[in-house]
């Protein structure tokens, strides 16, 4: 049926898109709520359901988005969607909320959440390198390379929740918000309307933007780093841009960091280990910047006695991204 309307035209593949996007954060927000009500009527803290279910309800369009990609085959979009997404949260995102307004620092983001959005970046190339140097599996980041990602996404749900009970004021500071309280139907009613809508944005998405890359003659690796990473990316785009806008720019590092944890090791550690994932032409460019966005901030927060991202660390930080948009499109 989407394959049949797509063959009356580009456009078409651009309303898809969009209405695909409005699917995807609205079956999240759904899903989200009926889960985190859900959980509270079971006697779960809003802390453990801010650290589960909103956390992992947070990064849903990027996993669904994969795991259609994975299911169609169409595995470069399923890397791109989550380097490009990872890129846009640290460059664009932390760069135009910084523009806004300075972006404080936990100590927390400054220790752990920052270096392993590094070796986030690292370890996808490392994946890369070591199945095609030392024949490892697929060459890619396969199915090894997976199972190593999500076992380290355990360490970071461990480290998480130990750091939660040992500093509560920490988690306090940043994002915990009360779980809603809506009636058992409701909620369950909720997240079968969040699923229904993540699974039906995740197929139009997908199938368009393969659509739209075919008929523009460009990769899909194009298009997933730009046009799905950075619907993807939207919600948390918003979110910090208008809390900054109030001069609550704390909560953007958090946010930021803490995604692209769960997009590696969780979102593309599951969809390798469900199907391998061969690497694209670009690939080694788009991990590089994605650890050099972390590399950047993490450098600008130290530099300073305040530990915060300043206005010039915010334009630097769209300064690069630029750059280096210019240089992936002027080298498809």
């Amino acid at each position: 049926m989407i394959e049949q309307l797509l063959a009356y035209g580009w456009w078409v593949a651009i309303a898809f898109i969009i209405v695909g996007f409005v699917a995807l954060v609205k079956g999240a927000d759904w899903l989200v709520d009926g889960a985190s009500a859900i959980a509270k009527q079971f006697g779960i803290s809003d802390l453990v359901i801010g650290l589960t279910v909103v956390a992992f309800g947070t990064s849903m369009p990027e996993f669904v988005v994969n795991m259609v990609s994975v299911a169609e085959g169409s595995t470069d979009l399923a890397i791109t969607n989550i380097l490009g997404s990872n890129i846009i949260n640290t460059f664009v995102i932390l760069g135009l909320t910084a523009l806004v307004y300075p972006i404080a620092s936990q100590k927390r983001s400054r220790d752990f959440d920052i270096p392993l959005s590094i070796i986030a970046g690292i370890l996808v190339l490392l994946c890369v390198f070591l199945s095609e140097r030392f024949q490892i599996g697929e060459p890619g980041v396969n199915r090894y390379g997976g199972i190593i990602l999500l076992a380290l996404f355990c360490y970071f749900l461990y480290n998480t929740f130990r750091h939660s009970k040992e500093h509560p004021e920490d988690v306090q500071n940043e994002e915990t918000q009360p779980a809603k309280d809506i009636p058992t139907r409701r909620a369950i009613a909720l997240m079968l309307g969040g699923l229904v809508g993540l699974v039906v944005g995740g197929e139009l998405i997908v199938k368009s933007a393969v659509d739209l890359a075919t008929r523009m003659g460009v990769s899909e690796a194009i298009i997933g780093l730009t046009i799905v990473a950075l619907g993807t990316s939207l919600p948390e785009l918003a979110t910090s841009v208008i809390a900054a806008a109030k001069h609550n720019s704390d909560i953007a590092i958090g946010n930021v960091f803490g995604s692209n944890i769960f997009n590696v090791f969780f979102v593309l550690g599951t969809s390798a280990t469900v199907r391998s994932l061969p690497a694209y032409e670009g690939l080694e460019i788009d991990a590089c910047m994605a650890a050099l966005g972390s590399i950047v901030v993490w450098l600008a927060i130290k530099t300073n006695h305040e530990r915060k991202v300043q206005r010039w660390a915010g334009g630097l930080l769209l300064l690069i991204y630029a750059s280096y948009l210019t240089y992936r499109l002027l080298n498809v």
